[in-house]
């Protein structure tokens, strides 16, 4: 199994790391991408996948929530680390995606222009780099379906690609067509083993003209130290949670629990380049 998105640098893994990081290997996980969330978070997410090199995968970003009046600040030092640490695979342990960025209107409308802003620079830094992009979505479907489709287009017209994940995916079937038909992922973690979701529904429905979402085309995420699967919920996640998740796709799709750990390996390797 591979974690795609893991914030094992959050405060609450630090003190037993080492032993943590054992305890997922134990359980066969393979890798683990950490996302950064703001230039304080630089620090954190290099420090532990440094410990951890092609084990832990950084990237590096500003989330949507974190956009705040000195955005511009923000991202003026995340890109100058992006610059000083370079880019995987040719730095070695190098950055290998932009993110976590996006949109999230969920709380608070108020910098929604800096979000969108900021959520497009990232995104062009992430074709100038040839790298991945991580997007958060939550309460912006539209908007940001819009602002990567403009950004997509932009790109082609270089002769370049933005390739990317929808992190945590939990939207409508036409909102996940829309990014499987750009030959985007999504992200599908704990969300999927909760008490009425209706996510395994819409990956692939029992009746009605769609057919499944293909597994080539999601990845596995945690989230962690958030979005713990049922039956942990209410303690924090770890990536060795992630059986969980495939238990759930497993009984979904109608496959073995092996086809998804394989088609999904398959797929976080092809967006990341991991080896």
């Amino acid at each position: 199994m591979i974690d795609t998105h893991c914030h094992i640098d959050d405060g609450i893994f630090l003190p037993e790391l080492e032993a943590i990081v054992a305890r997922q290997r134990e359980a066969g996980v393979e890798a683990i991408l950490v996302p950064g969330i703001n230039m304080q978070s630089v620090e954190s997410v290099m420090r532990v996948c440094k410990a951890f090199p092609n084990y832990l995968y950084p990237a590096l970003g500003l989330h949507p929530e974190e956009v705040k009046k000195d955005w511009q600040d923000n991202l003026l030092h995340i890109r100058e680390a992006i610059n000083q640490i370079g880019c995987y695979p040719e730095a070695g342990q190098g950055v290998i995606a932009i993110g976590e960025i996006g949109l999230d209107y969920y709380w608070s409308k108020e910098f929604a222009n800096e979000q969108k802003d900021a959520f497009i620079e990232q995104l062009r830094w992430a074709v100038k780099l040839n790298l991945p992009v991580m997007v958060h979505s939550r309460d912006a479907s539209e908007d940001t379906l819009h602002i990567v489709r403009m950004v997509c287009h932009e790109a082609e017209m270089e002769g370049k690609t933005l390739r990317g994940v929808m992190h945590c995916f939990s939207g409508s079937r036409e909102i996940a067509d829309a990014y499987i038909q750009m030959g985007w992922y999504l992200g599908i973690g704990g969300v999927i083993t909760f008490k009425n979701c209706k996510l395994a529904q819409t990956l692939c429905p029992s009746e009605g003209n769609h057919n499944p979402i293909p597994l080539s085309q999601l990845v596995l995420e945690t989230d962690a130290p958030y979005m713990t699967p049922v039956p942990y919920r209410g303690k924090p996640n770890e990536s060795r949670f992630l059986k969980y998740v495939v238990s759930k796709l497993s009984e979904t799709y109608r496959v073995s629990e092996n086809e998804v750990i394989e088609l999904t390996n398959r797929a976080s390797r092809i967006l990341f380049g991991i080896k």
